[in-house]
């Protein structure tokens, strides 16, 4: 009988330190398969792309658009010089761009955006493309862009939605950015409207959570051609950087 109570006795202790255990990792596993659920609903890549190849000739489909280029070089030329031109001014007002940044602008098409900022006084600047515009547009896939390390100051792209693989896009810009340097996107919150996309942006915390060398700058509201939210990121130069919002 005092056997029976000695085991019943260490029953009752090993329930009272396993279950509180067994909780805590259920719990832990449960916060992982939403926090998980979340981020895939938050960035949802578009159905259809059967291979990278397919994703490719689809975006050249419109690069190389006679129509789409012919618009790009005449109407729409000076009308989108003069708005990058004022988004970059105020940029250079908030002293997150100066006339001595070495600048790249990714998925630049035939290059209004690095138009602007030579126009503006940012001298050295580029942008990058599937197909070249020389001189304003080297030919470079924004997932495997073609420049070393830590290359530029300050890089620009509203062309986010069209990533097929978002980290990737994230994971190039912050290679080549030198420590410091800012990265500013402007991205669609509200719209779905480009069929050329590659990917439906719901959330501005999404987008921040794939800079994990960055940190905000700012988040503030624009109209950018179809695009509603600018954010900007400074890569961190050390472990100690500090995020700042506004």
């Amino acid at each position: 009988m005092k056997q029976s109570k000695t085991v019943l006795k260490y029953l009752i202790v090993f329930i009272f330190l396993t279950v509180p255990i067994i909780l805590f990792f259920s719990l832990q596993q449960q916060q992982h398969k939403t926090s998980f659920t979340v981020q895939k609903d938050l960035i949802r890549i578009r159905p259809g792309y059967t291979s990278y190849e397919y994703y490719i000739q689809r975006q050249l489909n419109k690069t190389l658009n006679p129509r789409l280029r012919t618009l790009w070089m005449t109407r729409d030329w000076d009308r989108k010089i003069k708005v990058f031109s004022r988004f970059f001014q105020d940029l250079k007002r908030q002293k997150l761009l100066s006339n001595g940044s070495k600048c790249l602008c990714v998925g630049a098409r035939v290059g209004q955006e690095v138009e602007a900022l030579k126009r503006v006084g940012v001298t050295d600047s580029v942008g990058m493309d599937l197909v070249p515009y020389p001189p304003l547009v080297v030919k470079g896939d924004f997932h495997h862009q073609p420049f070393d390390d830590e290359t530029f100051d300050f890089e620009f792209s509203n062309v986010f939605d069209h990533a097929l693989y978002p980290e990737k896009f994230v994971g190039e810009i912050e290679r080549t950015l030198r420590p410091g340097g800012l990265c500013v996107l402007h991205v669609a919150l509200s719209t779905r409207s480009d069929k050329y996309s590659a990917n439906d942006l719901y959330s501005v915390e999404a987008l921040v959570r794939l800079f994990r060398r960055s940190e905000v700058v700012h988040v503030r509201n624009v109209d950018g051609f179809g695009l509603d939210t600018e954010v900007v990121f400074r890569k961190k130069t050390d472990s100690s950087s500090i995020l700042v919002r506004s």
